[in-house]
């Protein structure tokens, strides 16, 4: 039960076995996630900060057994979804902005985001998408304030 609870996280929900772009299919269960859950900005931080808790462990333990930053393990990209998300409008346009943002940069992988995945097990799985989440979020206030 153990290890079926880690992989049905640590996958997203089985999302990661997508045979093609399991990450982008992580990316959009994510989204809808986010969309279907109405909470407040206290509430997303609560769940941002225990999915990465959680996340560290849970993609550590499936990286031990499948090998270094495995493509099945996608709860890095909820956290790094919902990271981009969690203060934007509730509108499609600006959600789906997020999505794109959050995706380019998970896979670009500008500075410092590709040097974090040298962290050692679970942190560097999690925290190069928390820093690509970071640099979307950045660049979707930018593009607010800027409309």
């Amino acid at each position: 039960m153990k290890r079926f609870l880690i992989y049905a996280l640590g996958t997203g929900l089985g999302s990661g076995f997508s045979p093609i772009a399991p990450g982008t299919a992580g990316s959009i269960l994510a989204l809808l996630i986010f969309y279907l859950l109405p909470l407040t900005i206290p509430g997303w931080l609560i769940i941002i900060a225990v999915t990465y808790t959680a996340g560290i462990w849970i993609s550590g333990k499936i990286e031990a057994e499948k090998g270094q930053d495995p493509g099945l393990v996608v709860i890095d990209e909820f956290i790094g979804q919902w990271i981009t998300l969690f203060t934007l409008p509730r509108s499609w346009a600006w959600l789906l902005g997020g999505f794109l943002l959050f995706r380019l940069f998970d896979i670009w992988k500008p500075f410092p985001v590709f040097q974090s995945q040298k962290l050692p097990g679970g942190w560097g799985i999690m925290t190069d998408d928390v820093l690509a989440g970071l640099y979307g979020l950045i660049l979707m206030h930018l593009i607010r304030m800027m409309i």
